[in-house]
């Protein structure tokens, strides 16, 4: 048996679903303003049914390798729409492996009725948390939700994305004293 007859790893098989799924090509404005003649649209994988369980599996893993796994983590979660998918794979993919990890949704404003929270789901106070993302390019649903946690009483330890488009996200996520870690970049999307 060659390397070559072995099958994918999750890794692997996630990056041809990112790769056959989520890129699209044609001129698009992307949330920083700049234009680009292609778009990644990770909603078409982390809400696909093959696709979002390996990424819960996938990110959990290497959460674990660097040290943010949920026996060193409490929750994790994103600014809504972009993060919740992934936060929820995540949760699952614990869950199945008979570990305890929440997961949370920062609202891009505090509701202005019922409980009048800007973060649902578990209280995030006092608890160790990692920021989730989609697709990150300048860094600002990330660096919302940095804050958001940070003002309900969150400890931030870390940010994980699923691609990172290598426009500087990373430098302004880490100024806050944040690690950043992607699980792509475009290289490996074959982008760059």
């Amino acid at each position: 048996m060659t390397v070559a007859d072995l099958p994918p790893t999750p890794r692997e098989q996630l990056l041809a679903l990112i790769r056959e799924l989520a890129v699209v090509h044609g001129k698009v404005t992307l949330s920083s303003g700049k234009e680009a003649n292609y778009y990644v649209d990770l909603r078409r994988v982390t809400l696909h049914h093959r696709a979002a369980p390996l990424i819960g599996h996938v990110l959990l893993d290497r959460l674990e390798e660097l040290g943010f796994g949920p026996a060193d983590i409490d929750a994790v979660g994103g600014l809504t729409l972009g993060a919740d998918p992934i936060a929820t794979a995540l949760l699952h993919a614990a869950a199945s492996r008979g570990l305890d990890l929440d997961a949370f949704v920062v609202r891009k404003a505090t509701k202005a009725h019922g409980m009048q929270r800007r973060i649902e789901g578990p209280d995030v106070a006092g608890r160790r948390v990692v920021v989730v993302e989609d697709t990150t390019t300048t860094g600002g649903s990330p660096i919302e939700a940095i804050v958001a946690c940070r003002e309900a009483g969150a400890e931030v330890v870390a940010v994980a994305t699923i691609v990172d488009r290598d426009t500087g996200a990373g430098e302004a996520i880490e100024a806050l004293g944040v690690p950043y870690h992607p699980l792509f970049t475009l290289a490996d999307v074959g982008l760059a």
